[in-house]
């Protein structure tokens, strides 16, 4: 069993050669200052077993010398781990994820418009989502993370707020990163832009719409679709509607009020439209933003604005409002745009598959920086899997996300030998229009939940004397 374990590990490790080498991990590791001596668990040998470890769901440490055939010592291992620099994990992530999709070019299917089929006409297409997880109860996770609230009286695990940027052909992801609970995402995803090329895409849901989040990425040449939160922005698809003015006072404002506050510019069709954004006045600027970065915001932004249905049986969303800065109907038509935003679900699937299918729902390490190296091993893991589906998809004749992940990554960990030719992997079906609640069959159990600290139900309970 040990040695066809082994094998499964060398094929990882020739698996993870071509786009993580041992030549990159030394250069990253050089980059940001580490020094280190030629030892059993180097920091090659430490990533190729961290990457096993996530792949078997985060195994115990004391399982990793049954996987990989060799003897590993749990305490040396740890400290093999706590001497990784974080911002080294953190490059090879960026790095191996651009070699990755530069490899996989021309093997990937789907998106439009023909050519490079890892773009999206002609774009490099990336989406941006939010999720959370759950860390040890520690005094240092709990200051940094936070614990929720809400909840019934009593302790919590603290729950890091992750926010993760994919590929939006392949799926790789390029970059996670977390941080407290109680901080929007919309509030960090600026640091995500310097990952982000002049004429890039990026696609994000109505949390990441705002007029500063779309002035930023257009001063870097960055292109921008994302959900318009209704709630907060008034649209009209009116014919030469006007627009609400904030100048002047009284019964004047009184009289605006429902009105857009984007001035219209051109009609291209049935809801769909070009208007110009003004910039929010600086008391209703975002609150990330100093006066200083808003004042140097533009003051008006030309953006296009569509609506349409969803007519699929099962959707909540009856009507989607989305906003972007394709603004040209003839290269990006209507029904490409849209169906590029639904494109934008497969983010909600990815982080599923880290969390439910790799067991990230819950890390182990018990200190911030241990939960961030946790978390970029996750995602170098998370793309080794997403290469052997892109690289089975161009097999197969399907696109990416056709391919089961459960699949590719039980086939990985197969005893085959390293070089052995890719078997056949399941092909999820299309089944357009199933619904179904979201309910659970399974009785979960009904132990009572803790509401105090564990220590105190361990403390002796008084008797009461009986009554004289």
């Amino acid at each position: 069993m040990a040695s066809s374990v082994a094998r499964a590990l060398d094929r990882i490790k020739e698996d993870l050669e071509p786009h993580l080498p041992a030549a990159m991990i030394e250069s990253a590791c050089r980059d940001v200052g580490h020094v280190w001596r030629r030892r059993k668990l180097g920091p090659v040998e430490t990533i190729h077993l961290f990457v096993l470890q996530i792949l078997h769901l985060n195994t115990a440490i004391r399982h990793l010398r049954h996987l990989a055939g060799v003897p590993v010592n749990a305490a040396a291992y740890c400290e093999a781990r706590m001497r990784l620099p974080l911002a080294a994990l953190q490059e090879l992530l960026r790095k191996s994820s651009a070699s990755l999709r530069d490899a996989l070019g021309g093997e990937c299917g789907g998106g439009g418009g023909g050519g490079d089929l890892t773009r999206w006409r002609g774009h490099r297409a990336f989406l941006v989502d939010g999720t959370g997880t759950a860390v040890p109860d520690t005094p240092q996770l709990r200051k940094v993370f936070k614990r929720p609230t809400g909840r019934l009286k009593g302790p919590g695990l603290p729950v890091p707020k992750v926010l993760g940027l994919f590929d939006a052909m392949t799926g790789l992801i390029v970059e996670a990163m977390a941080f407290c609970l109680f901080v929007h995402e919309a509030s960090k995803v600026w640091l995500l832009h310097p990952l982000l090329a002049a004429g890039d895409l990026l696609v994000g849901d109505r949390g990441f719409c705002s007029y500063a989040h779309l002035a930023l990425l257009s001063g870097r040449g960055v292109l921008g679709l994302f959900r318009i939160n209704q709630q907060s922005q008034i649209v009209s698809f009116r014919y030469r509607r006007k627009h609400y003015d904030h100048r002047g006072g009284g019964k004047r404002l009184k009289a605006q009020r429902g009105r857009p506050r984007s001035r219209w510019v051109r009609r291209l069709g049935k809801h769909d439209q070009v208007v110009r954004w003004v910039k929010p006045r600086a008391k209703e600027g975002p609150k990330w933003m100093t006066r200083e970065q808003f004042a140097a915001l533009p003051d008006e932004l030309e953006v296009r604005e569509i609506r349409y249905r969803v007519n699929e049986k099962g959707r909540r969303t009856r009507e989607v409002t989305i906003v972007t800065t394709l603004l040209d109907p003839a290269l990006y038509p209507k029904a490409s745009i849209a169906e590029l935003y639904g494109i934008r679900w497969r983010a909600e699937t990815h982080l599923r598959e880290l969390k439910t299918t790799l067991g990230m729902e819950r890390l182990k390490c018990q200190t911030e920086a241990g939960v961030r190296k946790e978390l970029a091993a996750y995602c170098l893991a998370y793309n080794l899997v997403r290469a052997v589906m892109v690289r089975a998809a161009a097999r197969q004749g399907v696109t990416p996300d056709r391919i089961s992940f459960t699949d590719a990554l039980r086939w990985l960990l197969s005893a085959a030998a390293p070089g052995e030719e890719m078997p056949v992997l399941v092909i999820n079906p299309k089944r357009p229009g199933r619904w179904h609640p979201r309910v659970l069959k399974h009785t979960s159990r009904t132990f009572p939940k803790m509401t105090r600290e564990r220590h105190k139900y361990r403390l002796p309970t008084k008797v009461k004397k009986p009554a004289a």
